[in-house]
């Protein structure tokens, strides 16, 4: 492969990490789990992930990956000691985001799906579950995301994914502020705004602080070095710890900023907040559908659903390319093909899930394969990933070691992560994760 790629500037480089965490688990994701786990108890419990667990991950994970100078699938070879195994986690890693993209491509499909209805005036007969049961509908709406995503990235990195990501990312922020100002005007807004955001510490269970971890992880895409690559791409002038708070903010406002925009509007036309996957979409057609001008509130919604998306779409899909094309030596269009192949193929069983596929129940009765991705994802490779990615920065003897990341997380300009973090950055984080995944395993709903 020829030599490696670089951002054009620090902006892209925030705004695409940004987008890569940015996406349907802030505005598809996290409004149904804050609705189904009590409003402000969760919002509060995933905050305190964010800056206790989050922070640190995201920070040894943009090293590693500055670093290696390379994608997951061949970083660790060039950061551990001879004979050690860290780089079976590259593999894991790569599998975890072609596990994501497995089910992220529907549910980005469906987005799309319903962006061309309102925008067409097609919103009368939207359902959530009809949109899911039509097999054909689902592998058209996720070919088109498939296609779309990887054509961009046939690209170069600046001209094709920086490019398009800025824009996107400038245009989803603006979006968001407008909706959520719209959302306040709304009868129901103090009503809602009180659930989301005032905690009910009654509601706040072990089931709760599991989903909040989850959920920080899966909403920052930590552990499966979907950040490692952006890591990879950027030099030596900021240094990562500083990086990764704009990151986080960036990620946190557009979780919140999707929650003032949804609750208010859930409280004013009495429909159910706990109502879960179907919650963005069921919910908010029948908003949009009961209020003055609401075809066009329905499509600048779903246009902004749809950059959020899209922009962890192109994200995660450069990680799968830059771990294929550093496997295999092919250029930017070759690579584009066949991942776009793979992920295809894999996204057909989400597509077809709850259709031609909907005898397979993985779980409790009426999970599908989307449940099954989400499961490997979220409870499992994103945990044990970072986890992963802790003890190889904080062991010196069997990993990298606290002195090595912190020399390259602080290298450049910015804020620096000091000496006192080391007991939270190498015990407490790890400790966290392992009794919350712990945790996950013995409440999650097998059957």
């Amino acid at each position: 492969m020829e030599n490696r790629e670089r951002l054009s500037s620090r902006l892209g480089f925030i705004l695409l990490s940004a987008g890569c965490a940015i996406g349907c688990g802030n505005v598809w994701k996290f409004p149904w789990m804050a609705g189904q786990y009590g409003g402000g108890g969760f919002v509060l419990i995933y905050a305190l992930c964010l800056i206790l667990l989050g922070l640190p991950v995201m920070t040894m994970e943009f090293s590693i990956g500055r670093a290696a100078q390379a994608s997951p699938i061949k970083m660790y070879q060039k950061l551990q000691k001879p004979g050690q195994k860290w780089h079976i986690h590259g593999a894991l890693a790569l599998f975890g985001n072609i596990c994501l993209m497995s089910f992220y491509t529907v549910v980005s499909g469906w987005i799309m799906y319903y962006f061309v209805q309102f925008i067409s005036g097609k919103t009368a007969d939207l359902g959530f579950v009809p949109m899911i049961t039509n097999g054909g509908l689902n592998m058209v709406y996720m070919l088109i995301v498939v296609v779309l995503g990887f054509v961009i990235l046939s690209f170069n990195l600046q001209g094709g994914l920086e490019r398009v990501t800025k824009y996107m990312m400038v245009a989803l922020l603006f979006l968001m502020i407008v909706l959520a100002v719209n959302s306040f005007t709304l009868d129901g807004a103090a009503e809602g705004l009180k659930f989301y955001l005032l905690p009910d510490f009654g509601k706040i269970t072990p089931n709760v602080i599991v989903g909040a971890m989850n959920q920080a992880f899966f909403t920052l895409s930590l552990g499966i070095g979907s950040m490692a690559i952006f890591g990879s791409y950027l030099d030596k002038s900021r240094s990562l710890m500083g990086e990764s708070v704009n990151i986080i903010l960036l990620d946190s406002f557009v979780a919140i900023m999707a929650g003032l925009i949804i609750f208010p509007a859930c409280f004013t036309y009495d429909l159910e907040v706990g109502a879960g996957p179907s919650l963005l979409f069921d919910t908010m057609a029948a908003v949009f559908n009961n209020m003055n001008g609401g075809r066009l509130w329905g499509s600048i919604f779903f246009l902004f659903m749809v950059f959020a998306s899209m922009s962890t779409v192109l994200a995660v899909f450069e990680n799968i390319l830059a771990c294929v094309r550093e496997l295999t030596g092919w250029n930017r269009p070759k690579g584009c093909i066949a991942c776009g192949i793979l992920i295809a193929l894999t996204s057909t069983t989400t597509a077809l899930g709850y259709s031609a596929f909907s005898g397979f129940q993985p779980f409790a009765p009426g999970s599908a394969w989307l449940d099954l991705w989400d499961f490997i994802v979220s409870n499992n490779l994103l945990p044990l990933g970072s986890l992963i990615f802790v003890i190889f920065c904080c062991n010196k003897r069997y990993g990298w070691g606290w002195e090595k990341f912190k020399a390259e997380a602080n290298t450049g300009k910015g804020l620096k992560v000091k000496d006192w973090m080391k007991p939270v950055f190498c015990y407490v984080v790890p400790v966290a994760i392992v009794i919350i995944y712990i945790m996950g395993l013995v409440t999650f709903k097998w059957r």
